[in-house]
């Protein structure tokens, strides 16, 4: 199925940040569902080479609500520039992206 209305959100946080940011996201019914997977990341930041212990959220939502979460995002998380980049997903199954559509669906 393809579904030109649904993305894919990442966003990285500080380990105990990320829980809090995908519970609200989701009880907003912002997002249908948010992941947190533990990752190292390596970055530029200010003239230096960072390297940090983060959670990614990969949450799912409809793109028709990016700003919305771009907001709530940026007034939750303590960072200075979050990373929130938004994928479109292209293709999947079909009753999951229903899904995705019907939780978000305000």
């Amino acid at each position: 199925m393809v579904c030109s209305e649904c993305v894919v959100i990442y966003c990285t946080a500080p380990p105990g940040e990320a829980a809090s940011i995908g519970k609200a996201l989701v009880t907003e019914k912002l997002a249908a569902c948010a992941n947190i997977v533990e990752v190292r990341s390596i970055f530029a930041w200010q003239n230096e080479i960072c390297e940090e212990q983060e959670h990614l959220l990969i949450i799912k939502t409809q793109s028709a609500l990016l700003d919305r979460i771009t907001e709530r995002i940026r007034e939750l998380h303590t960072y200075d520039l979050p990373e929130i980049i938004a994928l479109p997903i292209v293709a999947g199954y079909a009753p999951y992206l229903d899904w995705v559509q019907e939780e978000t669906a305000g």
